[in-house]
């Protein structure tokens, strides 16, 4: 998978399959069954994959606590705040679900073939892995530190963007025209996160450019905007947001499936030819 965390965690996600006695069970129970061990498991291969990235040993998970505060405490090896919990726990809670996006949609697609859930939830991850769909927070974090780093004046930086044509990620959504709902409790996570953690800063430059993009363009941030200085600020890595996207996904995904094989259909949609007509074939 290269250094790709999220293709790692597809890999892993995929190898889990050969460990499990009931992987190709398809009765309800074992289905759900599964939906537990995964979405457990799941926060225990990224945290893992973290650390190993940071060239430290693997923390085990506790028997307590929820999985945002498990998941913090198995990638830095120490117990969080309860600020962080609440902060991590939203943003989970507010990923969880979003209707027939693509991911989603390939999960059930699999699923509906009547594949085994690990199949569908590998496929789920490979949609979200690419660059359209789960990795704008990536870049958003990115952007962030650049213009931090470079200390470029944020209206500056917009209106230059902006000249250029070029985009500036996280801002506007396909479905939500006006404020990404999501995105209103992160922002206040954010708020509240900074105040504790003395980074400020972070909520000012994010503030700036908010406003600076709605006055110039009309559109409004979105849940991606918010959730990357919130990752940020919680000690992960920027290349790991979109593997904690998965994280928080894995409940939708497995309630999907679970709801697609209580009255199974193969989904085919059909294909529409838009070519040219009266071609003829040279002899």
């Amino acid at each position: 998978s290269g250094n790709n965390p999220t293709g790692a965690l597809r890999t892993a996600v995929s190898m889990l399959a050969h460990y499990d006695p009931e992987a190709d069970d398809m009765s309800a129970e074992a289905n759900y069954r599964k939906t537990l061990r995964l979405t457990a498991r799941i926060p225990v291969l990224i945290a893992a994959l973290a650390r190993l990235k940071r060239g430290e040993a693997p923390v085990a998970p506790r028997t307590t606590g929820n999985t945002a505060r498990n998941f913090l405490y198995m990638l830095n090896g120490e117990e969080p705040g309860p600020r962080a919990v609440e902060a991590l726990d939203a943003a989970l809670v507010l990923h969880a679900e979003h209707g027939l996006n693509a991911s989603t949609f390939t999960a059930r697609v699999i699923g509906a073939t009547l594949s085994d859930i690990y199949s569908a939830i590998t496929g789920g991850i490979g949609a979200l892995k690419g660059a359209l769909h789960g990795g704008a927070n990536t870049r958003v974090m990115r952007m962030l530190l650049e213009l931090h780093k470079s200390g470029e004046d944020p209206e500056a930086f917009v209106r230059r963007k902006l000249a250029a044509k070029e985009r500036i990620m996280g801002f506007g959504h396909r479905v939500y025209k006006t404020l990404d709902p999501r995105a209103n409790v992160l922002r206040q996570m954010l708020m509240e996160l900074g105040r504790e953690r003395d980074a400020m800063h972070w909520v000012d430059l994010c503030y700036t450019l908010t406003q600076v993009v709605e006055e110039e363009k009309g559109i409004n941030a979105n849940v991606d905007f918010y959730s990357a200085p919130i990752y940020y600020l919680l000690g992960i890595d920027a290349d790991f947001f979109t593997s904690l996207f998965v994280m928080g996904r894995i409940t939708g995904w497995t309630a999907h499936l679970l709801e697609q094989w209580e009255d199974n259909r193969l989904i085919r949609p059909r294909a529409a030819y838009t070519g040219p007509m009266g071609l003829k074939v040279n002899q």
